[in-house]
Order: C-alpha cells, then sequence, then structure tokens
C-alpha cells in the first residue's frame, strides 16, 4: 500500500545522516549506540581489578607489569537503539486553517522517523492517545514491522479531549528499558501535570524530543472579522471580535508555548516547537543532525 505521508526522496536523503541517542541505551541486539553496561567492544572504557571467573584472555599484560596486579580492560559495549513514536490523536490535533492539519504534519515526521530508523538497523514502535484510547506498537527491527506502523498512522481519526499526560506516564512504566521517545502534540494539557509525566520518562533515564506542532493561525490570530471559535475537543464554542482580543490571545499563546518550553528544559528533554507550514524535511535534518556528536561518535 502506498501511503501519501512517506516521501521515499525525502528519506533517500535523510537516510546519509545516523539516527543517535543522546545518551546510552540499552537494546537487545549489538547495535552503534552506547550501552551503560560494560563488554567487549571496540572502544576502550576503563580498567577493573581481575576477580575469579573473568575471561583471562582480556588481561593487561602492561598493567601487569607495571603494578604487579592482574587488571581487566572493560569497554563500551554497544547496542541497538529503541525508539517509540508517541502521537497525541486528540481532537485539536484535526485543526488547520490554510495549511496542513497537525496529525498530518505528525504523520510525515513520525512515519519518516520510523523508517529511517528501521533502515540503519534498529527498532521502532508506535503509540498513538487521545482520552480513551492508547494504541501501542512494540518496537520491532524488521522491516515488515513498519506496515504495521505505518498502516496504524494512516487510520488516524483525532477526537475527545487528550489523554496525553496519563499517556506519557504508562509508557514511562510499560518501557522496561532506555529508549528513545518522540512526542508529537499541541500539548494542550496541564502544565504542571505535563511536567510531573516528562520527569517521569527522564526517571526512567529515557531519551526525550517533544515536538510541538502548531498550526500558524494559532500563533499569528491573523483574523480581521467576527468568527465563532469552536473547541475541537469539547466542541464548545465562542463568538469573539478578533481585533479587540487579538493582542490578549497571543501574549497568552506567547505565555503557553514559553511554559511547555520551560517544562520541558526542568524536565531535560529536548524541545522543538514547530509550525505546520515548516518544510518537514529541514525539521528532520535539523533533529538529526543535532544528535549527532560533535567530533565524531562519543
Amino acid at each position: 500500500m502506498d501511503y501519501s505521508f512517506l516521501d521515499y526522496e525525502v528519506i533517500a536523503r535523510l537516510g546519509a545522516i545516523p539516527i543517535e541517542a543522546r545518551q546510552p541505551m540499552l537494546g537487545n541486539a549489538a547495535g552503534r549506540h552506547r550501552s551503560p553496561l560494560r563488554g567487549s567492544s571496540v572502544e576502550f572504557a576503563e580498567y577493573r581489578k581481575y576477580v575469579q571467573g573473568d575471561d583471562t584472555r582480556r588481561l593487561d599484560w602492561k598493567a601487569y607489569a607495571r603494578s604487579d596486579r592482574y587488571y581487566i580492560k572493560e569497554y563500551e559495549a554497544d547496542t541497538n537503539l529503541r525508539a517509540y513514536m508517541f502521537v497525541d490523536t486528540s481532537g485539536s490535533m484535526e485543526f488547520s486553517f490554510d495549511s496542513t492539519t497537525k496529525v498530518e504534519f505528525a504523520r510525515k515526521l513520525a512515519a519518516t522517523l520510523a523508517y529511517l530508523t528501521v533502515d540503519q538497523g534498529d527498532a521502532t514502535g508506535l503509540s498513538l492517545c487521545n482520552e480513551k484510547t492508547h494504541l501501542e506498537i512494540p518496537p520491532r527491527r524488521k522491516a515488515s514491522h513498519l506496515q504495521k506502523i505505518f498502516k496504524s498512522l494512516n487510520d488516524i481519526k483525532p477526537k475527545g479531549e487528550t489523554g496525553l499526560v496519563q499517556g506519557l506516564h504508562d509508557i514511562a512504566e510499560k518501557i522496561g528499558s532506555r529508549a528513545m521517545i518522540v512526542v508529537f502534540s499541541d500539548f494542550f494539557c496541564d502544565i504542571d501535570e505535563l511536567t510531573d509525566a516528562l520527569q517521569h520518562l527522564r526517571h526512567k533515564k529515557h531519551d526525550v524530543t517533544l515536538f510541538h506542532l502548531m498550526d500558524p493561525q494559532e500563533i499569528d490570530f491573523k483574523f480581521e472579522r467576527p468568527h465563532r471559535f469552536v473547541d475541537m475537543e469539547d466542541n464548545s464554542s465562542v463568538v469573539a471580535e478578533p481585533t479587540i482580543i487579538a493582542d490578549e490571545y497571543r501574549e497568552a499563546v506567547q505565555e503557553f508555548l514559553e511554559e511547555v518550553k520551560t517544562s520541558a528544559h526542568d524536565a531535560n528533554v529536548a524541545y522543538r516547537l514547530i509550525r505546520t507550514d515548516e518544510n518537514y524535511e529541514d525539521i528532520l535534518s535539523e533533529f538529526l543532525l543535532d544528535r549527532v556528536p560533535k567530533g565524531g561518535k562519543g
């Protein structure tokens, strides 16, 4: 099946940039990413004293000659990355004024990152949530697994209020070991509760990035005549004169954006504000390049 949110020319160009973990990962197969565990690999980590049962082939005889003591060489073990694409499917994600809806933009970003992750030999999974539904597809490394992810993304029908915060708490508890979690949402939720959820994820040592998706009109508010504004999550509405409320609205939105950004910063979580009229290839290219260790792999 062909999916309109996949552009294979974009994928080919982005494929030249590796997806790197920002911190040591734990996986179930050998890979390119640093692990917090010690083992046999290419990069030397440190020495430790020999204990009975250690592999004598890893004894450092030069260290023995200097100190008359047995030492074992330990190395940074490499492992594979497990990535989760977490997409908010609440009603507000369906909003669009005259550009791509937020959920359509999230599809492109999540699907492309999922493809790139599996293509480099790592595992990817998907979580979708609104107030009532939390679909979770565990990460797998097989290319055939991507079809299940793409179909689930394709079938999204945003509705209802957000269940983002509880969904993040759930996934923090369900994921047994460190993973990269990329969240796609407009974050229309209680900010204090969001902060608690992000700190829960970081307490579990996950590598978390927030993609804060906003329609340009939600930020710029360039309406020129009276409009009926409808809440897409609870369907409540209000008629307002934009010229009267514009300044107050923009100030409130900027305060909201700053609160979400501060919440991410306080939890040591990466944050990116995304307008849905931006070029998604540029967004992903910058995201991937920012994660490449400066001066090479580290």
